[in-house]
């Protein structure tokens, strides 16, 4: 059996190689949202525990999307707990809509809720349906 010290190296290598392929595919999700919806003001692939941006794009000066990540990580946990305390346990959540007066926030779940996609667009010049359906092809690859 090999020491300790080397199994703690050992799973502590695997940890630091699983994040950074987590981030290199949230970087490829980024990358193909933005060339599924180029008019986009937002997009970043976020883990919903820590609110930590993996990845993200804006085109808006006026969205941080690592400040709505984290932000909008609240929103999900929150909702996740509210299902809880509903006593809603064959549900889960597919994804959150916030309707503003000109944009459009979207946030779609993926890896059992564990991620998910944030997206915001302009409520007048995109199609929510095409938005969601984008979302929902890349939250499968996330």
């Amino acid at each position: 059996m090999k020491p300790k010290s080397y199994r703690k190296k050992t799973a502590t290598k695997r940890a630091r190689l699983a994040a950074l392929d987590a981030v290199a595919g949230a970087g490829e999700v980024v990358q193909n949202v933005l060339a599924a919806l180029p008019d986009l003001l937002a997009v970043a692939v976020v883990d919903a525990r820590t609110g930590t941006s993996l990845a993200a794009h804006s085109n808006s000066a006026d969205i941080a999307p690592a400040t709505a990540a984290a932000f909008n990580a609240e929103v999900v946990r929150q909702k996740q707990k509210a299902l809880t305390a509903l006593n809603l346990i064959d549900e889960h959540i597919e994804d959150i809509l916030i309707s503003l007066s000109s944009q459009l926030h979207l946030m779609r779940l993926a890896d059992g809720g564990r991620k998910f996609i944030y997206l915001a667009v302009n409520a007048h010049a995109t199609n929510l349906a095409m938005a969601r359906e984008v979302l929902q092809v890349q939250a499968g690859q996330l």
